[in-house]
């Protein structure tokens, strides 16, 4: 909305289409011990990190290893696949990290249900709907503040937390006083939750389709309703243009013409 605004766009013709979350396939009741089992491989009672999404090197996940360091008791779960998948096995090899692959339907809804912290490390995200998806899901997030994720997370330290790009200690930090305080987290990722809420599809499609479209209807009608004023505005400043135009060519010839120029003495 600002880069049109910034484009000369009217800004009474622009609005922005709410971000919005199934929060009914992402919900916190898809917590399943059976997958929290196959996420720790095994540890179901270790502290368990996860991030979602595409393994790429966009994503920034090599800045993990060095949380897991910082945080040895916990565990981490990659859902996801993408072509620095191999790269990244390698990276974390020794490491309690678990690789799920891809997960959809009743499986990636476990998957972020059963973690207790959900990690972003990405700088590049424009949306990050997989923010949303855990919040929804009840699960307190870690995230750099970057991209659309600040447009997410606005209200960091209430309904999430964020770190400055580049700031790999906070990251650190922020999951380490998580992990500590197992009530924090909870609290956090309730907070996350309420806060999604507000923004789940059925209130983005009623916005949308009672407020916004209702708008855009009235903008249009308007638009028909005064079209010759609208044409007459156009032309006025058709004619403008051509003016300036036809005077510039004129005094553009006129100098060509002055032949005597050369000679005229110059005004000190």
């Amino acid at each position: 909305m600002s880069e049109l605004e910034k484009n000369k766009c009217r800004p009474k013709s622009i609005d922005v289409w709410l971000r919005g979350v199934d929060t009914e396939v992402f919900h916190p009741r898809h917590r399943s011990e059976e997958m929290r089992l196959r996420m720790t491989e095994g540890h179901p009672e270790a502290p368990l990190l996860v991030y979602v999404g595409r393994l790429g090197a966009e994503k920034n996940l090599t800045v993990l290893k060095g949380v897991l360091e910082a945080v040895p008791s916990a565990r981490l779960a990659f859902v996801g696949d993408g072509p620095q998948r191999e790269e990244l096995e390698r990276v974390f090899a020794g490491l309690p990290v678990k690789f799920m692959g891809m997960m959809k339907g009743q499986e990636l809804s476990e998957a972020y249900a059963s973690a207790d912290i959900f990690v972003m490390p990405s700088e590049t995200e424009t949306l990050g709907f997989v923010v949303l998806e855990a919040m929804a899901s009840g699960v307190p997030v870690v995230a750099v503040a970057a991209g659309g994720l600040t447009d997410i997370l606005t209200q960091p330290g209430k309904t999430g937390l964020l770190y400055a790009p580049g700031d790999y200690a906070a990251c650190a930090g922020h999951v380490r006083r998580l992990v500590a305080d197992p009530a924090a987290a909870r609290e956090l990722g309730a907070a996350g939750r309420s806060e999604v809420e507000l923004f789940g599809w059925s209130a983005a499609t009623r916005k949308i389709r009672e407020q916004q479209y209702a708008r855009a209807i009235r903008l249009a009608r308007g638009k028909r309703r005064f079209w010759w004023l609208a044409l007459r505005v156009r032309a006025a400043r058709l004619l403008r243009a051509l003016g300036g135009l036809v005077v510039a060519s004129f005094l553009a010839v006129v100098a060509a013409l002055d032949y005597a120029r050369p000679y005229r003495p110059v005004a000190a």
